[in-house]
């Protein structure tokens, strides 16, 4: 499908890019119709669900989110699978990069599972989804993040993570689509 843009208007480029399109769409049966969208570029993340099958386990990151604090999260604290923004690194050397900075783990064998667009109405943003099993020798760092990231290293059994999933202490995305995945391929023996 070709779109006839009208119009790109930047209207901010301070943490990420926010523009404004205006864009004549054609409709399938014939004609077109005007559209407006305000569309964020953060740019493209890779995120990385570390198990252990014989612990049964998963290691999780804590930490504040402002944009959930400010929709009603009242500590802004989220519990999530490891990831952050490719940052010109190819999805898996940022997963690799993100887990020893996070979590302080080295990744072994990384499998790559899939990608998904997170809220494609109104953000670019394409993720790429990794999983990789870990031991506890491979904590070679305490983690906690860079700069100023304040981010905590959290061991769980699959059964409390799936729970958490059940109960609402993890509403992140990404990591119930992780945790759903091993669910689905036999990992975790709930």
């Amino acid at each position: 499908m070709k779109i006839n843009m009208i119009s790109d208007e930047l209207l901010s480029d301070n943490w990420f890019v926010l523009r404004k399109y205006v864009f004549d769409l054609p409709r399938r049966g014939g004609g077109v119709v005007r559209q407006m969208r305000e569309v964020y570029d953060r740019g493209n993340g890779a995120t990385i669900l570390l198990y252990n099958l014989a612990r049964q386990s998963v290691i999780l990151t804590r930490q504040f989110r402002l944009p959930t604090y400010l929709n009603g999260n009242p500590d802004g604290m989220l519990l999530e699978a490891c990831a952050g923004l490719l940052d010109g690194d190819e999805p898996e050397a940022c997963v690799r990069r993100e887990a020893m900075e996070e979590t302080g783990f080295h990744v072994g064998e990384a499998t790559k599972l899939f990608e998904a667009y997170m809220s494609p109405g109104g953000v670019t943003e394409l993720i790429h989804f990794f999983a990789a099993p870990y031991e506890p020798a491979q904590q070679s760092g305490r983690g906690g993040g860079i700069e100023d990231e304040d981010i905590e290293v959290v061991e769980m059994s699959f059964v409390e993570a799936l729970s958490a999933v059940r109960d609402g202490r993890i509403k992140d995305g990404k990591t119930i689509m992780l945790l759903q995945y091993a669910q689905l391929q036999g990992w975790c023996n709930p």
